[in-house]
């Protein structure tokens, strides 16, 4: 269903404003949007993984949340999501709640690609009826930026710091959307909200409301951990999507669909040099980190192409 956008922008918010979220900060960007893409009339139950989101929006006795919120453990969100959709299932069969919700999951990179994985796959595999949001900060923030596997290859790091023996993290990131895909999940997708703000919309609504499983990975900055005046926050957003370092694309029932393609490929140098993280990248000897930057987005986006439709 293609959206209004300036429709989807007068709906009221679910994600107040009152909460100590870093200026800069992509995750509640995310939040609102997210809860944005819901039906007027429609509920929400939000499990949330410990987190910069958690400690930041939900400070006893003050929420930054409208709808039903639960915080939950860094390993288990999607265990609880299960269990909440679940109980949701068999009161709506008892006609104990007459309302519809829906049932959806966020946690960063570190609760869902390592420490939370094994939850998201068990929900997946089991088809629980959920939506689950990645804000992919692509590090441990909250705990001291850590790397992560969604860190990408070169960034520093409080764990993989540049130095004379170093040049950052030696791995290259994860692809968690596409393993989503591999668990025959009916919907995943991949965007970044002030990348494209029509792109994120369509995408979150098409995911809340497809039946079972569904998973929508979202690039969302960090100024901290990334490095970056809080004002670039949209600039990186829409750098990493014309560099095709983060491209846009959906998987729906298996088949691969690319949602945004670049008028011009930007080279990855232009995204990189605008964060402190990617610094030691520019240094004289390390240019050859420049061009394996880019070789690597190249091949990726490459095998993306082939893989669309």
């Amino acid at each position: 269903m293609a959206y209004n956008l300036k429709q989807e922008m007068n709906k009221a918010e679910r994600f107040s404003p009152g909460q100590t979220l870093c200026a800069g900060c992509g995750a509640g960007i995310t939040c609102r949007a997210m809860l944005r893409a819901l039906d007027p009339g429609d509920k929400a139950v939000v499990c949330n993984a410990t987190s910069c989101l958690e400690v930041s929006t939900f400070q006893f006795p003050y929420t930054a949340w409208h709808d039903s919120y639960i915080h939950s453990a860094f390993e288990n969100t999607s265990a609880v999501a299960t269990g909440v959709e679940a109980a949701y299932r068999m009161m709506k069969k008892k006609g104990k709640i007459d309302e519809t919700y829906k049932i959806l999951a966020i946690g960063g990179d570190g609760g869902t690609y390592d420490i939370g994985f094994q939850s998201l796959s068990g929900a997946m595999e089991r088809g629980t009826d959920f939506t689950y949001f990645c804000y992919d900060n692509e590090a441990y923030m909250n705990t001291g930026i850590q790397r992560s596997s969604a860190t990408p290859k070169f960034a520093n790091s409080t764990t993989t710091p540049p130095g004379t023996e170093s040049t950052g993290k030696q791995q290259g990131q994860k692809l968690l959307t596409d393993i989503c895909v591999a668990h025959g999940i009916p919907y995943a997708a991949q965007t970044t909200y002030l990348g494209n703000m029509k792109d994120f919309h369509e995408k979150a609504h098409k995911a809340i409301y497809t039946e079972g499983p569904a998973f929508v990975n979202v690039l969302s900055p960090c100024p901290r951990g990334w490095q970056y005046s809080t004002e670039l926050l949209p600039t990186i957003c829409k750098l990493a999507v014309d560099t095709c370092f983060w491209p846009l694309y959906e998987v729906v029932d298996g088949e691969y669909h690319l949602t945004y393609m670049p008028k011009q490929k930007i080279p990855v140098v232009e995204f990189m040099k605008l964060q402190g993280r990617f610094k030691h990248c520019f240094q004289p000897g390390n240019e050859w980190t420049l061009e394996a930057a880019q070789q690597w987005v190249d091949e990726r986006w490459e095998k993306l192409l082939a893989k669309c439709k």
